[in-house]
């Protein structure tokens, strides 16, 4: 089952990077690897891993911009979260 999880951190890191990234599924896969991640009512999310903190807009399409999955992506790896160390 992590392995369904893994593949969607995995999907972050994919050159060229992909357009078609799942924010729901992705945000529980990250909450599977104990991200917490809060939803705001003006649609961003705040995610929070060893004491580090990162918010992105969400948008009404339920995709990520390829400049948000490289903002996440930069996170994702200062908090040591990168498939390989999955």
């Amino acid at each position: 089952m992590s392995h369904k999880y893994k593949s969607k951190i995995e999907k972050l890191f994919e050159h060229p990077v992909s357009g078609n990234i799942d924010v729901k599924r992705l945000l529980s896969a990250l909450e599977h690897y104990e991200v917490e991640v809060e939803i705001s009512k003006h649609n961003k999310a705040k995610l929070l891993f060893n004491n580090k903190e990162f918010i992105m807009a969400l948008s009404h399409s339920n995709d990520l911009s390829k400049d948000s999955i490289s903002k996440l992506r930069h996170y994702l790896e200062e908090v040591g979260l990168t498939p390989d160390k999955l």
